[in-house]
């Protein structure tokens, strides 16, 4: 899942989950509480008597309160002297504000005692006492009156003062909406509310951010081992989101700076191996070619035969040397891409015909045998073309041909070039039936400056560029190389050069 949609649905969650939340407090309190909401029913213009209206809260208090104003009605029919008793009036009515009711008092229609919070609104006390029968019968009724803009539910009990006068007592219990909701609940809502919002915000911002900062510190950590150098520790995240995407591309580049780095200490040992290996090859021919000079010029060569020796071999190792600083020219500027190449549709048939008759030349000279064989599609009169700079692929086959040559020590010397055809493949091989080569030195032949004999002796090895030319012309030429031997049997070099026809087909 992708950060963005954790985060929608996060900030969907710290919505929907405190308001689901806030909803079961609420019910679970008013459960609690005892009480709930009454469903009274508005009959002509006013609520019914016993009910009141929808938004009055009933239950346990209130109940409790109709068992306090019952006793006290009781007590006041039992002895009518307490009806006039200003004390019994200020204890009844205390009585009555535990359950958040007010008390009055009325002898023959007119207050004699109400609680402090209705002397504002006396006339409408009145109006209320005015309304009520005056027949002194013992009875009880419930009513809803409005009050100095609240409402109230009336109870009443008529009774007899000590003088035999008629009057009662009432409750009044404030059933206004507004104000018994916000003084009960508005508390406990405000509270719920914000411990709801605390604890769902708290646990989604810490699961949200967790799931956000641990990678990113894993990546932090990562990246402070590859400036310390370190680019062995893998970053695997495993997360299929941004932060997932974002390790995997780091990864990948710690990957690649590896790679680089194991290519720059490659590159520096090649380096100073190429110092060495040039250096020695071109020593052993320089300090020959000192030799004869320094005989010529002490009068070692005293005849005209030892001079011309000696001549020779100076010529030799001159010759020599421009060959190895020839070959290590050619695959600097191939190494560097800067050798140009100007390809061309070559008949490989013709083109390996007129090869191998320029090669027999050659290698008749040393007793070698040279043959061509065509196994490619339309025999000796067909034609297999493929997009290849003449010049530079006569190179590489030179150079593989002059390394059969050079280790071919039979009387029967034998070398075969053949052509065929596979999988839009021109492969040229170019097998021979000299010693062969160590199975365990085969891989590393292209390599450049190796040699199966290590010597370095130039009469056996050349400078150990040879192959690798062949492998780097071959490359220019989108096609591959790759050898085959026995020792004692001999050795195969294949060259696979993809064919015009195929090449056509891929654009």
């Amino acid at each position: 899942m992708s950060i963005r949609k954790k985060l929608v649905l996060s900030y969907i969650a710290m919505i929907v989950i405190p308001l689901v939340l806030f909803g079961c407090s609420i019910a679970l309190f008013i459960s609690l509480s005892g009480g709930g909401f009454t469903d009274g029913r508005h009959t002509g213009g006013s609520w019914s008597s016993q009910d009141g209206p929808p938004w009055a809260v009933r239950g346990g208090s209130a109940a409790a309160g109709d068992e306090r104003f019952a006793a006290l009605a009781e007590q006041a029919k039992a002895d009518p002297a307490k009806l006039d008793s200003g004390d019994w009036q200020r204890e009844a009515d205390r009585q009555l504000a535990e359950n958040d009711a007010l008390l009055v008092v009325a002898k023959q229609g007119k207050a004699l005692y109400m609680s402090p919070e209705l002397q504002q609104v006396q006339g409408g006390v009145a109006d209320m006492l005015a309304q009520q029968p005056q027949d002194g019968a013992a009875s009880a009724s419930a009513t809803s009156i409005e009050l100095g803009g609240r409402m109230y539910a009336v109870d009443s009990v008529n009774v007899s003062f000590a003088d035999r006068t008629a009057g009662a007592i009432y409750r009044l219990a404030e059933t206004n909406d507004a104000s018994r909701f916000f003084h009960r609940f508005i508390p406990f809502m405000l509270l719920t509310l914000l411990a709801v919002l605390a604890l769902t915000n708290g646990l989604l911002t810490y699961a949200v951010s967790r799931s956000i900062i641990r990678p990113l510190q894993a990546l932090q950590r990562a990246a402070g081992q590859i400036k310390e150098g370190n680019l062995d520790q893998a970053v695997r995240l495993g997360r299929k989101d941004e932060i997932g995407a974002l390790g995997d591309a780091f990864e990948e580049m710690r990957g690649r700076l590896q790679e680089s780095v194991r290519l720059r200490d490659q590159y520096e040992t090649n380096r100073k191996e190429l110092l060495a290996n040039v250096s020695h090859d071109l020593k052993t021919p320089i300090m020959a070619i000192k030799g004869c000079v320094e005989g010529i010029r002490d009068g070692v060569a005293d005849t005209e035969e030892k001079r011309e020796r000696y001549l020779a071999m100076i010529a030799s190792k001159a010759d020599e040397m421009d060959r190895q600083i020839d070959e290590l020219f050619l695959f600097s500027k191939l190494d560097l891409r800067r050798l140009p190449f100007t390809f061309a549709k070559v008949d490989l048939v013709r083109y390996l015909r007129d090869y191998t008759e320029e090669l027999e030349l050659d290698a008749s000279r040393r007793g070698v045998t040279v043959a061509f064989e065509n196994a490619a599609p339309g025999g000796e009169e067909g034609a297999l073309l493929v997009n290849a700079d003449g010049e530079k692929l006569q190179r590489a086959l030179a150079n593989v041909a002059a390394n059969s040559l050079k280790y071919m020590h039979r009387a029967d010397g034998r070398i075969t070039v053949r052509l065929e055809e596979r999988g839009g493949e021109a492969i040229v091989s170019i097998r021979d039936n000299g010693p062969g080569i160590e199975q365990a030195a085969l891989p590393h032949i292209f390599e450049r400056f190796y040699r199966a004999e290590q010597s370095r002796n130039t009469q056996t090895g050349g400078s150990g560029l040879g192959l690798a030319i062949v492998r780097q012309i071959v490359a220019e030429h989108g096609g591959r190389v790759w050898a085959e031997s026995e020792q004692g049997a001999g050795t195969t070099i294949y060259v696979a050069l993809p064919t015009a026809a195929a090449e056509e087909e891929t654009v």
